[in-house]
């Protein structure tokens, strides 16, 4: 098949901008064509942006230019707000393309994609009553979190028309998203995959020599629970990865054996999860499929979890750690005083990505989506 990847890039890179790239790569080693029209929020001004957003993207011509040239069969967008939006899908219906519109948050409805406010996850906005987004100045500024309001209201029906099928990274962000409004018979859950390359022959977790958080770090992934629960189970811990949260966490770690290395290139994490005894994500938000977890578990690391969103299916049973600190705690210094156990539970993570993540699982049932 001849695919075009559609994807509006965010202004702090994440996990959607790895999924696109290893999408890509994927589909190139299966033997089809694929290329991709990127666009990016980094370094766009305020007044092109809010315009795209209410208009329902700009350029869609350039769009069509793209779809004529490859002559695709499937157009698989991800982000579209603000730079692509919904017209970009009218383009590829309208050459006969299929379209497929992946999810991996909440951003159709929510102004900052995550749906959490007060250290609590946050439904208000559904639908299209964007409204609240608005009252609680979610985007920040009144006039950007007007736009917004504005802006995801008036894009809905475009993309719910043009879209034939919706993806979701997990069961529970599918179930969710259709809760706030997203058409239920056109959705279906497809996890992240991690490539055949990246798994680990078997776990070293039994030899680990501290527990590890990364990711960005911001209120919602609790990092500030991690913290606490390490120094109440007197555990070293690992914090990797940078953000807008990290001098309030660096202030809580004060005196405890934690320590921050910066965000790291994806060689250098890498090798700091392959030395971990157990990776953990306490996250507030309902986190859809994150790849810390992900990786860590095909790496053959053991894993504790939030019961939010889709960690607790990501992760599979025994690996619930839900609760207030002293849970949290009592799950972590379990795990870090027995090395066996650890090592046990690193080899049934690693079954359970090599079963849930493998990449030939993931292509059949893209296929299945784009066919």
């Amino acid at each position: 098949m001849r695919v075009l990847l559609l994807h509006n890039r965010y202004r702090s890179p994440g996990g959607e901008e790895r999924a696109v790239a290893d999408l890509a790569d994927l589909l190139r080693r299966r033997g089809h064509t694929v290329e991709t029209l990127e666009r990016s929020s980094a370094g766009t001004d305020s007044l092109k942006a809010a315009r795209a957003l209410l208009t329902g993207g700009i350029e869609p011509e350039a769009v069509a230019a793209a779809l004529r040239s490859l002559q695709a069969d499937v157009v698989h967008a991800h982000n579209l707000h603000p730079l692509l939006g919904w017209r970009a899908l009218a383009a590829a219906r309208q050459a006969g393309a299929r379209t497929v519109l992946h999810l991996h948050n909440f951003r159709l409805f929510c102004a900052i994609g995550v749906a959490y406010r007060d250290r609590a996850p946050c439904f208000r906005c559904h639908h299209t009553h964007t409204s609240p987004g608005l009252r609680l100045r979610c985007r920040g500024s009144l006039g950007e979190a007007a736009v917004y309001a504005a802006g995801l209201r008036r894009q809905q029906p475009g993309l719910f028309e043009h879209a034939e099928r919706f993806v979701a990274v997990s069961e529970a962000t599918a179930t969710r998203l259709i809760e706030l409004g997203l058409p239920a018979a056109r959705t279906t859950a497809l996890h992240n995959f991690i490539p055949a390359t990246a798994f680990a022959s078997a776990s070293r977790a039994g030899e680990g020599e501290y527990a590890l958080v990364s990711g960005r770090l911001v209120e919602e992934k609790g990092f500030d629970t991690a913290i606490a629960a390490a120094r109440a189970a007197g555990v070293p811990l690992v914090v990797a990865g940078d953000g807008p949260d990290q001098a309030r966490l660096q202030a809580l770690a004060a005196g405890a054996q934690v320590r921050f290395t910066g965000r790291l290139a994806p060689e250098a994490l890498s090798e700091l999860r392959g030395r971990a005894a157990v990776v953990l994500a306490p996250s507030r938000w309902e986190e859809p499929c994150p790849y810390a977890v992900a990786e860590a578990m095909a790496d053959g690391v053991p894993v504790l979890v939030s019961d939010r969103g889709g960690l607790p299916e990501l992760a599979g049973p025994g690996s619930l750690a839900a609760g207030d600190v002293g849970a949290w705690a009592t799950a972590l210094g379990t795990l870090w005083r027995d090395p066996a156990a650890r090592a046990r539970s690193g080899s049934q993570a690693l079954q359970r990505a090599r079963e849930l993540l493998s990449e030939d699982v993931y292509y059949d049932r893209l296929l299945e989506i784009y066919q």
